[in-house]
């Protein structure tokens, strides 16, 4: 069945000023209580305010999501549930890297929605772009990496060059272009206050262009289905071996991506607890007095796992007497 375009919009307007959590609604972000500060100090809706501007984004650790908008198991099932806090919080909370992922929009000829796989999240594009241009509005200190992602499910799957107008006309008609740092991985002092554009879609355009292995971008470990007798455990060791590959390799050009999910018939809550417990946690336990680069960490449920988030945000810090190799510097 169809969805009307007017309550598309009034889904859209309806939750601009409030997270949508677990079917219910919290207050606006001004409303909340004052943001946390991680162990080693840094306040989590403002840590990169912080750090040197000269840095490049891949000297950085960066926590983000996965299927950043999968908030309600109503829009899918379970299966699909990868988040509890909405958008808005997930950046309050630290989080500085969006996975978004769109198909075509029935009844909006020139939008995008919000999907896993075929099924709509109900939020659309300008709601994702418009939580992130109000954050960094608020703290120009900032900035978020966004992977878009042409999802190609269901009966709204676009094809390539539909996918690039629609991207377009959010660019030019709708004004967004602005908002946007386009080519190449700039320094943090050149991507504040804008969204870093990171590309899972064909384009013509030269954008940084995502790879889930490996290109001239990316350096991506995301096993989300493995075989055998012990599926997370193997998960686990390429979870290690990628966060040891990028904190031993700072002089690589490449920005490390390291995905903490794991579907493969497991349900995300649960394949998400368990690898934090057996790998994630005691590997970043044991070095929360070291610092160093890991690049991109997308995570499930980092409401469940905020000691892990922060610990991340955490390696940003150079403790006294510590060096780190900065990587080759933006393209």
């Amino acid at each position: 069945m169809g969805i009307a375009r007017r309550d598309l919009l009034k889904w859209g307007a309806g939750f601009g000023g409030a997270v949508a959590l677990g079917g219910g609604l919290v207050l606006p972000t001004a409303a909340r209580a004052a943001a946390r500060t991680t162990p080693r100090g840094l306040p989590t809706d403002g840590w990169m305010s912080r750090l040197d501007g000269n840095l490049s984004l891949l000297d950085l650790t960066i926590p983000g999501t996965h299927d950043s908008c999968c908030e309600n198991p109503a829009y899918g099932t379970e299966w699909s549930h990868t988040q509890n806090w909405g958008i808005p919080q997930q950046l309050e909370e630290g989080v500085r890297f969006l996975d978004i992922r769109c198909n075509g929009l029935q009844g909006a000829p020139d939008e995008l929605g919000i999907y896993h796989s075929d099924n709509y999240q109900h939020l659309r594009l300008q709601d994702v772009l418009d939580r992130c241009r109000t954050f960094l509005q608020a703290r120009p200190g900032e900035t978020v990496v966004m992977r878009l992602r042409n999802e190609r499910s269901g009966g709204q799957a676009l094809g390539d060059d539909e996918f690039m107008r629609r991207i377009d006309h959010y660019f030019d008609g709708l004004g967004y272009r602005d908002l946007f740092h386009l080519y190449g991985w700039p320094t943090l002092g050149a991507a504040r206050g804008k969204v870093v554009l990171v590309a899972d879609f064909a384009n013509p355009w030269g954008l940084i262009g995502w790879s889930s292995g490996q290109n001239e971008y990316f350096d991506t470990q995301d096993a989300w289905q493995i075989g055998g007798i012990d599926p997370l455990g193997t998960k686990g060791q390429y979870i290690v071996a990628q966060f040891d590959k990028a904190r031993l390799n700072p002089g690589r050009s490449t920005m490390f991506v390291n995905f903490l999910s794991y579907a493969g018939g497991y349900w995300p809550k649960d394949s998400s607890q368990r690898l934090m417990d057996r790998s994630i946690y005691p590997y970043l336990n044991a070095r929360t007095q070291q610092s160093g680069r890991f690049g991109i960490v997308p995570m499930d449920f980092p409401d469940f796992h905020v000691n892990v988030l922060q610990m991340l945000i955490d390696q940003n810090v150079v403790p006294p007497g510590v060096h780190r190799v900065p990587a080759a510097g933006p393209r």
